[in-house]
Formats: structure tokens, sequence, C-alpha cells
């Protein structure tokens, strides 16, 4: 690994522009499928808490499997640009597909069935073919094209900015898309997310180029796809497990809470426009992140790593007292809270760039999956749920009574992140120990 001292290599404007178009784009449609699926099933559809965690568990599933198996597939080929252009095309349309499932189109379709659980399952199912889509495209082929085209010089402003997609994509939604979802317009809501991300798949078509000499992985697909969990590979390769630890206990914490942030700020604190204290939120927290990441590349990702988690789960534990507080506050400790995610995280995933070996990146794609996204939104909603249902906190909807989150979802998110700590010591400890051996 270089030092963080040497040179910052260049990237040029045309990989900027397709690290910041694509990142943007694809988290944009990633917003639909983590929080408004959630919304739509809960609100429009009927479902509960469980049930979003059970979709939310679904598609995590899915998403792990995919990025496996086509991220091995992207190195056996030597070829990225395919699967991010037409896999972003296809993730497009199924997005806006959902704009047709509705519970009357559903009660046409079957007649004799309980016709909120069929269109759950429909829900499920399409989720389930939307997120294979999208995890080709941006989880396995994306992913691993951004580690082909940075080096360790210049990781910590890739991540700082990629990391801070997923709020300005939220911003976006919230503020210019969530008045559809507010009249009840789902259907054109899904029509133009889905439309964006099929139009970026065809910009993609003519801008984006895989790496000049990406070298074409010969060896046996197969066992490609399970090298990753043996257990000489990850001897091998301890550093990159020791944070895949880390991103995977942060990653459970944030899944605690993340897909019931609308449905809290409605039900619990009765922020029906929460468009705005989110937005400040998100804009604050993004403009930190990403003049962060000039800094991280200077003084190295590991060290920042810590001072991080800490203020991370200071901020966690802040939100739990965001209760009857103005509103300016709600959006100061929200800032911290989610300034420090998105700093932590571009730590960890330049870290996981870094250690990840060269002719094998597509292949570590799969194995980043199961860390960031399978197990933390497998464990973590369901911890959420389980916390919601101990609480006395209801509300009564179509004459049904549901439990609300409260506060407490973000207390356990905090417990949840203490133990992200014990893996980031042992990781500085050994950066330290070969940092010594190699002076």
């Amino acid at each position: 690994m270089s030092s963080n001292t040497n040179k910052a290599t260049k990237l040029g404007g045309k990989i900027w522009f397709c690290i910041a178009v694509f990142g943007l784009v694809g988290q944009l449609a990633w917003v639909i499928e983590n929080m408004y699926f959630n919304v739509y099933l809960f609100d429009v559809i009927g479902g509960t808490a469980t049930d979003i965690a059970t979709m939310v568990a679904a598609s995590a599933i899915t998403a792990a499997a995919t990025t496996l198996i086509m991220g091995a597939l992207s190195d056996k080929i030597g070829k990225r640009k395919i699967f991010i252009t037409v896999g972003y095309i296809i993730w497009g349309l199924v997005t806006a597909s959902f704009g047709l499932i509705t519970l009357d189109n559903t009660s046409k379709l079957f007649h004799t069935v309980n016709i909120v659980a069929a269109t759950a399952m429909i829900i499920v199912i399409m989720d389930c073919v939307m997120t294979f889509f999208g995890s080709t495209a941006s989880d396995a082929a994306f992913n691993s094209w951004v580690t082909d085209i940075t080096d360790d010089t210049n990781r910590g402003r890739a991540e700082a900015v990629l990391q801070a997609m997923p709020l300005v994509s939220m911003l976006l939604v919230f503020g210019v898309l969530d008045g559809f979802k507010q009249n009840g317009q789902w259907d054109i809501f899904f029509y133009i997310v889905g439309g964006m991300t099929t139009v970026c798949g065809i910009i993609g078509l003519f801008v984006l180029k895989d790496k000049p000499g990406l070298k074409v992985n010969n060896e046996n697909y197969f066992k490609n796809i399970v090298y990753g969990f043996r257990p000489s590979t990850v001897k091998a390769n301890k550093m990159l497990y020791i944070t895949f630890a880390v991103f995977c206990i942060l990653n459970i914490a944030y899944q605690v809470f993340m897909p019931y942030i609308i449905i809290y700020l409605e039900k619990c604190l009765g922020i029906t426009d929460y468009a705005i204290p989110l937005g400040a939120i998100l804009v604050l927290a993004a403009i930190f992140s990403v003049v962060m990441g000039r800094v991280i590349d200077k003084y190295g990702k590991i060290k920042f790593m810590i001072p991080a988690i800490i203020i991370l789960i200071g901020g966690f534990v802040g939100m739990y007292f965001m209760v009857d507080v103005p509103l300016a506050l709600l959006i100061v400790v929200g800032t911290i809270m989610m300034g420090a995610f998105l700093v932590t995280s571009a730590t960890v995933s330049g870290s996981i760039r870094d250690y990840t070996p060269d002719d094998k990146v597509g292949l570590f794609q799969g194995v980043r999956m199961v860390f960031q996204v399978l197990i933390p939104m497998v464990v973590g909603p369901y911890i959420g749920a389980a916390v919601i249902a101990n609480n006395s906190e209801t509300y009564i909807e179509l004459g049904v009574e549901k439990k609300i989150p409260t506060p407490n979802i973000f207390l356990a998110a905090a417990v949840v992140g203490l133990f992200a700590i014990i893996p980031a010591i042992v990781l500085l400890k050994k950066t330290g120990k070969n940092q010594s051996k190699n002076q």
C-alpha cells in the first residue's frame, strides 16, 4: 500500500462526472427501495414493521447473492461497463413498474385471496427483481469500476463524494419528489425515478469507459464465487476482513432505525413536513463529508475511524433525546449523527478498497455486500422491529392498531455501534505494527 504522503493521482473530469452521476442516480433508486417502498407497504398496502423487516431482509439476501455472482463474472470477462450501463437501464424500468402495483390492480388479477397479502407478496418479489439489476449495476460493477480507477492517494475524496450521495439523493427525493407521495401520486413518483435511472444507463453507453488494460481473471468461476469465504482467504487478508467487521457492525446500527425514519418523524414526532429538517440535515452532513474527504486522504483513513465512530455513537444517543425539542436543535444533532456516519463510512469503505487484491476486485464486492448489506439488513431492521414491538406507542389506521417507532430505536443503534470500536482498535494496532515493520 502506498503512503498517504504520496502526491495524489488526478482522476480527470470525465471520471469525476461518472462517479458523481452514477453514484447519485444509483442512490436515488436505492432511496426509493430502502425507504419509500417501506412507507408504501406500511401506509398504502397496510403492512407492519415486521413486514418491512421481512422485505428488507429478502432484498438484502438478493443483493448479496447477486453481487457475489455478478461481481465474479465481471472479473471473469474483464469488463465493468456492460454490467453498469445495461444494469442501470433495466433497473430503471423495473423501478418504474412499481407504479402499477396497487391493491386495485392486484384485485383484478386475484379474486379469491387476501388482496393485502397478495399485493405485499408482489412488492417483495418485484423488490428482489429490482435489487438484482441494481446490485449488478451498482454494487458489483460500479463499485468495482471505482476501485479500478482510483488508488490510495485519491480514494478518500472519491469515497467522501460517494458516501455523500445517499444523503444528496434523499435531499432531492424529499425536496423535489416527495410532494407526489404526499398527494398519493405514487405512480408518477416511481415513473420519474425509474426513468432517471434508465436515462443514466443510456448516458453511460457513451461516456463511461473501462479501465485500460483491465485484467481478465482466468481462474475457475465457481471457485471464485466462494473464494472470499474460505478460511485461507480470510487468513491471507486479515486487514480486509477486520475492516469488513467494522463496516458490518456500523451498518447494523444504521439499519436499526433507518428503515423506519420517515414513519418515526411522522407518527412519533408529528413532523408531517419532514422534508425541511431532513433536507437541512442532509445538506449539512453531505457538505461536511465532502470537505473531510481531503483531510482523510492527507492524514489517513484508519486514524479517523475510531474518533468518527465515537462521535457517531454520541449522535445516536443525542437523537434519543430529541423529543419535544426545537426543530433547530433536532437538525443540529441529526447533522452530527449523519455527518459522523458519512465520514466513518468513507474511512471504512476507502480502507476496504485499499486492502482489496487488485486481481479480485469484482469478486470481493460480493463479500463486501455480505458485510455491508446482507447481515446488516437482515439483523438491523429486526432489532428495530423488536424495539418497536415492545413499546406502548400506537395509532389507529383503517381500524387497525399499529405500533409506531419511538426514540428507543436510536438508543438501540448506539448500543450496536459500540461494538464497532473493538475491531477498529484491532485495525489501528495492526496498522501501527505494519508501519513500524516497514520503517
